[in-house]
């Protein structure tokens, strides 16, 4: 089975993660893209006007995708990875999983941090897909990590 590697990343941080993954796994790699880019001070999350801000305190904010023809019916399982913000994934990620057919599917979550896990996460992004798919919580996937401990990461996946 092939798998997929689907990713946002706002500062580049993530998808080094999902590239690694992506190389140790063999799987496909596809790249979540925001229609309009974020710039450093879209990130700011101090700012309290700051366009993330904005996004995050709007739960219903849905920032466009560049959407491509992503075919996932050759795929049963998906790793999904984003940065989390505010204990939860981006509205990006929800954007995307209403963008596309999820139906059954399962989604493996994955992410990068500044210090915060995945908090309400799952809670917030099933509302985006339908009742068959599955949403579990992987890993939050920080620092310095050894392809050693990716590659023993993804066999407890049985990818």
């Amino acid at each position: 089975m092939k798998g997929l590697i689907a990713y946002f990343s706002a500062s580049g941080t993530t998808k080094e993660v999902a590239k690694r993954l992506a190389s140790i796994s063999k799987s496909d790699l596809y790249e979540i893209t925001p229609k309009i880019p974020y710039s450093k001070e879209d990130l700011n999350w101090m700012d309290k006007n700051s366009r993330s801000s904005q996004e995050m305190n709007d739960k219903s904010s849905r920032p466009e995708i560049i959407k491509e023809n992503l075919d996932l019916k050759s795929y049963d399982v998906i790793l999904l990875g984003f940065p989390i913000w505010w204990y939860i994934a981006p509205t990006i990620i929800n954007t995307f999983l209403e963008d596309y057919d999820f139906k059954g599917k399962t989604i493996i979550l994955f992410a990068t941090s500044g210090g915060s896990n995945f908090g309400k996460t799952i809670d917030y992004l099933k509302a985006s897909v339908t009742d068959d798919t599955i949403i579990k919580e992987g890993k939050i996937l920080n620092g310095n990590l050894s392809d050693s401990m990716l590659t023993a990461w993804l066999k407890t996946l049985n990818l």
